[in-house]
């Protein structure tokens, strides 16, 4: 192991640099979204002695973490990793899991630096990767990039945070706020582009959640179709019926908090839930709900007899009215896509 502070150099620091290689660093994540829950995905871009930028990512469960991708993929290309500085958005681990501590790999390498965009909750790291570099005498920085990462693993995030699932709401109306005819039809309110965009929430999410009502209703299949990615866990509270689509499902009920406990307990990072009305407006009103997705069409049903996007009572005065900020508004064909989070949660 290459070790003592006086062996290790380090360059001048350069802020614009950083900035710019974290964002490398989080390009690489990205990239992996899909393919490694319920361990986080991370990105690592290794800038060695002589410039040279290599990249790295975590692999599936069971494979290298984001840092010993990067490691590994500059030794296969025959560089020297001495002196290097390392851009990772997650704090490197310090305990032995699936594969050997990432901070004991930087230290091995003789790594030099290390930017971390933000410090791992998880209680098995919290704070022990970072002292266990520099009490090796690596140099560390926490923050660039916190705000980008932050967003970027939410999901994980929340989870080791709080053992539960970070709960999507997605939701699919027309503009004056209706998800269906009287007659009871709904397709399609939106259009393919705001179709294959919900997929993508689908493949993003480790669980799916819908009511058994909606099971009965619609027979959905729950499946990731339209983008590549993995299905997710389908869960139905209540029964779903023999010959469904949804099935192999799992069946839950009682409390919702108690849920989404058994569910973070599995190891879910991201819960989305699509519904019925029902569903959504329990989930809603219990507080529940960490982002609104809203999907809305250019139609107007024009009155009050068709359903809208909740069940049972809402808020009976202003002052119960439930506030949050708007992260994201993009056009996706003719409709709107429209991301809301409840002050609440932040």
């Amino acid at each position: 192991m290459a070790s003592p502070a006086s062996s290790r150099s380090v360059a001048d620091v350069n802020p614009g640099a950083d900035a710019d290689h974290m964002a490398r660093a989080i390009a690489a994540a990205a990239s992996v979204r899909r393919t490694t829950a319920p361990n986080p995905w991370v990105g690592c871009a290794l800038v060695l002695a002589d410039g040279t930028v290599v990249e790295g990512a975590t692999h599936p469960p069971g494979g290298h973490h984001a840092e010993a991708a990067a490691l590994a993929a500059a030794r296969a290309g025959g560089h020297d990793t001495a002196g290097a500085t390392a851009y990772v958005t997650l704090e490197p681990c310090s305990h032995h899991g699936r594969t050997p501590p990432c901070a004991d790999a930087l230290l091995e390498a003789g790594v030099a630096r290390v930017v971390v965009a933000v410090e791992d909750p998880d209680p098995q790291v919290n704070g022990r990767g970072t002292a266990r570099l520099r009490d090796a005498g690596v140099a560390v920085e926490v923050g660039t990039g916190a705000a980008e990462v932050t967003e970027q693993l939410a999901p994980y995030l929340h989870h080791r945070t709080t053992g539960r699932p970070l709960v999507v709401l997605k939701l699919a109306a027309s503009i004056d706020g209706r998800t269906a005819a009287p007659d009871g039809s709904s397709k399609w309110i939106t259009g393919e582009a705001a179709r294959s965009d919900a997929h993508g929430l689908r493949a993003d999410s480790d669980a799916i959640l819908v009511g058994a009502g909606t099971v009965r209703a619609d027979d959905p299949s729950l499946t990731v179709r339209h983008v590549a990615g993995p299905d997710p866990l389908r869960v139905v509270l209540g029964h779903a019926p023999e010959g469904a689509r949804v099935r192999p499902c799992v069946e839950m009920s009682g409390d919702l908090g108690d849920v989404l406990d058994s569910l973070g307990a599995r190891g879910v990072l991201q819960l989305l839930v699509e519904g019925g009305a029902t569903v959504a407006g329990a989930f809603h009103r219990a507080g529940l709900v960490d982002r609104y997705v809203v999907y809305l069409a250019p139609a107007l049903f024009g009155g009050d007899d068709a359903p809208g996007l909740f069940t049972g009572a809402g808020a009976a005065t202003m002052t119960d009215v439930l506030r949050g900020r708007f992260t994201r508004l993009v056009a996706l064909g003719d409709d709107i896509r429209v991301d809301l989070q409840p002050l609440r949660s932040e």
